[in-house]
């Protein structure tokens, strides 16, 4: 817990000068600090090893979100259809609530886009729902940024490691 600490006040009254009198404070430090690595990689391993991805189970907390998330164009929609910017947000606002208390304090799916094509006040934009809740259109480059990461920055750092079995880590505690 100190290493960190005890490593920088050695470095801020040694000046780095080549003495012995730190010899025993890096004898420690150096070896924890390796041991700490591991012990911290070791961990991640042991937790990422059986990681399993349900594309379904993303989708649907991705639905439950993406009206919340949309609210911000639905304004901006209302606004390009003549709506007043300030009773739009306040109407979002109120109807963002009462579905954030139905799904918060009573475990029910998110109606927010319910009771948006239930307010007359929304009927300039309803035939733009559709568009303004794309999940897509809320991701930018991220699909290509995670591609190119992966063929700039990992795969090549991974070609050295190819044939290299790893073990399974067992953590005891």
């Amino acid at each position: 817990m100190f290493l960190i600490n005890n490593t920088l006040h050695t470095a801020a009254t040694q000046w780095m000068e080549r003495t012995l009198d730190d010899s025993a404070n890096r004898r420690l430090v150096l070896a924890e600090a390796f041991l700490s690595a591991d012990s911290i990689l070791m961990t991640l391993q042991n937790i990422t090893e059986g990681l399993v991805v349900y594309p379904k189970v993303i989708t649907r907390h991705v639905l439950q979100e993406l009206p919340f998330m949309s609210t911000e164009n639905i304004i901006m929609a209302m606004v390009k259809a003549g709506g007043d910017r300030q009773v739009c947000h306040e109407k979002i606002r109120v109807l963002a609530q009462q579905a954030g208390a139905q799904v918060k304090q009573h475990g029910l799916d998110n109606d927010l886009v319910e009771r948006i094509m239930n307010d007359s006040y929304f009927t300039p934009i309803l035939s733009q729902l559709d568009d303004l809740l794309e999940p897509s259109t809320f991701i930018g480059r991220a699909p290509e940024q995670v591609d190119e990461f992966l063929e700039e920055e990992v795969y090549p750092l991974l070609k050295h490691y190819e044939g290299l079995e790893s073990g399974k880590v067992e953590l005891n505690i």
